[in-house]
């Protein structure tokens, strides 16, 4: 195999946890092969193409190293790709959140503060 539709790789490689959210995330415009955006989940990948996704605030860089016909394990799927995310990409929740999550005495009181008595 030396291509296979853009949607299925992404489920296959396990970087969407369903093909449907692929295709949304496709259609979303938040994926792009070799720099150019792509709005088909039909489009074709080929072997070294680079695609980039971003999905839920992270950001996943790719060279696509392989195919594979069905999903299979964790393991076999990191082999599908080679993974160039640069390493001082943010993660999602950690940039925003700081300290540690409010109790619901606390959550009680910022709803005082704020004046949300519902």
């Amino acid at each position: 195999m030396l291509e296979q539709r853009l949607d299925k790789w992404l489920w296959c490689a396990r970087l969407t946890k369903t093909r449907t959210g692929a295709a949304r995330l496709i259609a979303e415009g938040k994926v792009r092969i070799n720099g150019d955006r792509v709005l088909k989940p039909s489009r074709l990948v080929h072997g070294g193409d680079v695609v980039t996704a971003t999905h839920g605030g992270r950001l996943s860089v790719v060279r696509v190293a392989d195919f594979t016909e069905r999903r299979g394990p964790a393991s076999l799927a990191q082999t599908l790709y080679d993974d160039l995310t640069p390493a001082d990409a943010p993660e999602p929740d950690k940039a925003s959140r700081t300290g540690k999550r409010p109790t619901k005495r606390d959550r009680r009181r910022l709803d005082a503060f704020l004046g949300g008595d519902s």
